[in-house]
C-alpha cells in the first residue's frame, strides 16, 4: 500500500486522483480553496484537505503522514507554491515528483509577452475590447488602462474570493464573466464574439487549461492572442510519465479511461454532444477507418483497428495515451462490437457513449416506429427475415453486403410475402445518402450499397405460428421419378416439436430430413436461428430446399450425406432431431453429445424394435432428463357420408438431455 499526497489544484491533477481512486494506494489530496475541494471527490481510499499551506505547515504535515511519494500538480505559474512543495519534501526526506505540462508551441498570430504588466502595458496603448483569462489575482495592472471598465471584460472562477477581487479592482459587474472551465472552443469563440473583442489575454497553461482552444478560438473570431509566457522552472514529468512511474515504482496497475464512443452512422451530424465531448478529451482514437476519418476533425492520433483484442493490443502499447476513445458504429448497445470488446477492458476504467443507431436514424427517415420492430443483424448469419416478419410485422435489418437485399427480398416473395414494404437506406447520413423503397417483389433484382440497411414491414396479414402445419403444405414428390419422400406427419411434427424446447436462436441438426418438414418447422420457430438438414438422398435434398424456399426458411442449410460422417463438421448443436437413424442410432447420439454435451435431442421411431433401442440408448448413458412416449393418431375418413376414425401407424418420440456427467460441463 503506497501512501501518496497530490498537491491537486489542476485538471491534470485531478486525473491523477481519480488514476489513484481505488488502487492500492492512501490518498491524500491537497486544494488551496473550498472550491477547489469540492472539484475532488473524496471517499474510498481518497481524503480531501481544502485550505492554504505555507512552508512551514506544508512540511509538518509532510512529517505526520510519512508519505512515499509526494506529486506537486499546481498551477505552472504557482511558483511560490511549488517552491514550498520541494522545500517540504525535502525537510522532511519525501520524494518530490512535479507533474509539469507540456510546452504549447508558438502560435505566429499571437504577441508573447513576459507577465501580466507587461499584457496590460501592451493594451493600454491599443485600441479595442479583451477578455482577460489570466486569473482573479492579476487584475491590479489592468485596471491601469484608461476605460478598462469599458474596453476589459475579465473571466474568473465563480467564488466569492473571484468576484471580490475583480470588484477590489474595479471591474464592472457587467464585464465579470465567472464560470468554470475548462472551455471548449466553441465557448470561447463565442464569448469573444459577445463582447466584440479584438483581443485575449491569456496564459500559457497548456492543453489541459484549454490554452488550444483559447488560439483557435481567437482565431475564428476574429481576435489575436496577448500571451503570457511560461515559467522557466516548470520542469518535471507529465502526466503519464508520473503514473509510467507509479505502477513501474510501486506496482500499481494501469488503469486508462476509456470511452466506447457511439459516433452515429458515419456523418458529423449524427455525432451527439456527449460524443464530441469524448473526442475532444481523447488523447488518441481508435476504430475502423471509416469511423477513424469521422473523427478526423478532431485531429487526435488515430489507430485504425476494430477487433476487440487489437484494440486491446494497442491501448496496453501505448501508455502515453491515458484517456482513449474507441469508435463504434451507430450505438455501441446496436449490433456492435461493444458486447465482444468489454471483456477485453477489464481492469480500465470504461465508459459507453451511446450514439444515433441506424435503426433510430432510418425509422426517423421514412416516418416509421421502431419500438415494435424486430431488429437483426444479416453480417455473417443465416437468419430467417421472413419467419421474425411472420411474428413481428415488422423487421429492421442490418446488412452485409450488396446481395442482402437481393436475398431478403427473395426470401419474402419465396415465403409468399412478396407484398411487404422495403425500405433501403445505404450510406446513411453521408452526403450521398440515398433512401428508397418498394414491395420485396419489385426488389429482388434491386441494387444497394454494402453500407446499408432495411426496415421491413407487414401489416397487411400475420401468418400463423408455424407448429404442426398441415402435410399438405409440404412438396413430397421430387420432379424426376416423381417418387414420395418421407415425411414426419403433421401430429407427430407437433408433438416433437414441443419435446425439442427450442430457442430463438437454436442451433438444429435434423438427422435424416425427409422433405425436410421438421427442419421448416424449426427454422421458422428459430428465425435467429440455423438448422442443418441432414439427408443421404439427393432427390430429399432438392425437396428440403423447395420446401424451405415455399416456406421462406432462410436459415436452413441442406447437408447431403450419410449420418454419422456428414455431421462432421457441422456447428456444435444446441438441439437434435433424429428421425431416421436407423442402426445407426447410436452413433448418431454420441455424435451429437460429442458436439455438445448439453444438447437437447428428440429421436422417433416406429416399430418396437426401434423404440427398445431408443430405450436402451437412454439407459446406456444414464441421462437425467428422459421421457419415452408412445402417440397414437386416428384422422377421420369420410365413407359413404359418414366420418369413421382411421387409426395410423404408431409413432415412439424420446427425449433426452444430460448425460451422466455432463450436466456441469
Amino acid at each position: 500500500m503506497i501512501n501518496v499526497c497530490v498537491f491537486a489544484g489542476t485538471t491534470e491533477g485531478r486525473r491523477l486522483v481519480d488514476f489513484l481512486r481505488g488502487q492500492a494506494a492512501r490518498v491524500l489530496a491537497c486544494v488551496a480553496t473550498d472550491y477547489g475541494g469540492a472539484l475532488v471527490r473524496a471517499g474510498e481510499n481518497v481524503e480531501v484537505s481544502a485550505g492554504r499551506l505555507d512552508a512551514a505547515q506544508m512540511e509538518a504535515l509532510l512529517r505526520e503522514h510519512r508519505f512515499d511519494v509526494v506529486v506537486d500538480a499546481t498551477h505552472p505559474f504557482a511558483a511560490e507554491a511549488s517552491r514550498n512543495i520541494a522545500a517540504a519534501c525535502a525537510a522532511a526526506g519525501a520524494e518530490c515528483v512535479r507533474l509539469a505540462r507540456g510546452a504549447t508551441e508558438a502560435d505566429g498570430e499571437a504577441v508573447y509577452v513576459p507577465s501580466v504588466e507587461a499584457a496590460a502595458e501592451f493594451l493600454a496603448i491599443r485600441p479595442g475590447n479583451a477578455l482577460i483569462t489570466t486569473g482573479s489575482k492579476n487584475l491590479a495592472p489592468y485596471a491601469g488602462i484608461e476605460g478598462f471598465r469599458e474596453r476589459l471584460w475579465v473571466r474568473v472562477l465563480p467564488t466569492a474570493a473571484s468576484l471580490a477581487a475583480c470588484e477590489a479592482a474595479g471591474f464592472a459587474p457587467a464585464h465579470i464573466i465567472a464560470m468554470q472551465g475548462p472551455f471548449s472552443e466553441a465557448m470561447n469563440a463565442a464569448t469573444l464574439r459577445q463582447i466584440r473583442a479584438d483581443w485575449l489575454v491569456t496564459k500559457d497553461s497548456g492543453e489541459p487549461g484549454g490554452f488550444n482552444e483559447k488560439l483557435a478560438a481567437a482565431r475564428e473570431a476574429g481576435a489575436r492572442c496577448v500571451v503570457v509566457g511560461r515559467p522557466a522552472r516548470d520542469e518535471g514529468l507529465d502526466f503519464a510519465g508520473v503514473v509510467a512511474l507509479l505502477v513501474e515504482r510501486y506496482g500499481l496497475k494501469d488503469v486508462r479511461e476509456i470511452d466506447l464512443v457511439g459516433i452515429g452512422m458515419g456523418g458529423a451530424g449524427t455525432l451527439t454532444g456527449e460524443a464530441r465531448e469524448a473526442l475532444e478529451r481523447a488523447d488518441c482514437v481508435i476504430g475502423a477507418a471509416r469511423m477513424i476519418e469521422a473523427a478526423s476533425p478532431f485531429g487526435k492520433p488515430a489507430f485504425a483497428e476494430y477487433a476487440p483484442e487489437k484494440v486491446a493490443a494497442v491501448i496496453a502499447a501505448h501508455p502515453e495515451h491515458r484517456r482513449v476513445a474507441v469508435l463504434l458504429s451507430g450505438d455501441p448497445g446496436f449490433f456492435s462490437g461493444a458486447k465482444r470488446l468489454l471483456p477485453c477492458l477489464e481492469g480500465h476504467r470504461v465508459r459507453v457513449v451511446p450514439g444515433v443507431s441506424s435503426m433510430q436514424y432510418l425509422c426517423a427517415k421514412v416516418g416509421q416506429s421502431w419500438d415494435d420492430a424486430r431488429a437483426v443483424s444479416l453480417h455473417g448469419k443465416d437468419a430467417s427475415v421472413a419467419g421474425m416478419l411472420r411474428r413481428s410485422g415488422k423487421v429492421f435489418a442490418v446488412t452485409d453486403g450488396e446481395r442482402a437485399l437481393r436475398e431478403v427480398c427473395r426470401e419474402l416473395v419465396g415465403a409468399g410475402m412478396g407484398d411487404a414494404r422495403v425500405y433501403v437506406g445505404q450510406r446513411l447520413s453521408y452526403p450521398d445518402e440515398a433512401i428508397f423503397s418498394g414491395t420485396a417483389r419489385e426488389l429482388t433484382d434491386a441494387n444497394c450499397d454494402a453500407l446499408s440497411a432495411l426496415l421491413i414491414t407487414w401489416p397487411a396479414q400475420k401468418l400463423p405460428m408455424p407448429v404442426g402445419l398441415p402435410d399438405a403444405a409440404f412438396i413430397r414428390k421430387d420432379g424426376g421419378e416423381g417418387r414420395i419422400v418421407p415425411m414426419t406427419k403433421s401430429e407427430v411434427r407437433a408433438v416433437a416439436i414441443s419435446k425439442l424446447r427450442l430457442t430463438e436462436d437454436a442451433v438444429v441438426w435434423d438427422v435424416g430430413a425427409g422433405t425436410g418438414s421438421v427442419s421448416v418447422e424449426a427454422a421458422l420457430l428459430c428465425p435467429a436461428g440455423r438448422v442443418f438438414a441432414v439427408e443421404k438422398r439427393a432427390d430429399a435434398c432438392a425437396l428440403i430446399g423447395e420446401n424451405a424456399r415455399k416456406h421462406g426458411a432462410g436459415n436452413i442449410e441442406v447437408v447431403e450425406g450419410e449420418a454419422p460422417a456428414a455431421l462432421g463438421g457441422l456447428p456444435a448443436p444446441t438441439h437434435v432431431f433424429i428421425g431416421g437413424g436407423g442402426a445407426g442410432l447410436g452413433a448418431i447420439v454420441d455424435a451429437a453429445l460429442a458436439a455438445n454435451p448439453r444438447a437437447q435431442i428428440v429421436a422417433t421411431a416406429i416399430t418396437p424394435e426401434s423404440a427398445g433401442s431408443l430405450s436402451s440408448l437412454m439407459r446406456e448413458h444414464a441421462f437425467k432428463e428422459q421421457e419415452l412416449v408412445q402417440l397414437s393418431v386416428s384422422r377421420a375418413k369420410t365413407v359413404g357420408g359418414a366420418r369413421l376414425m382411421e387409426g395410423q401407424n404408431p409413432v415412439f418420440i424420446a427425449a433426452m438431455q444430460f448425460p451422466e456427467g455432463a450436466e456441469g460441463t
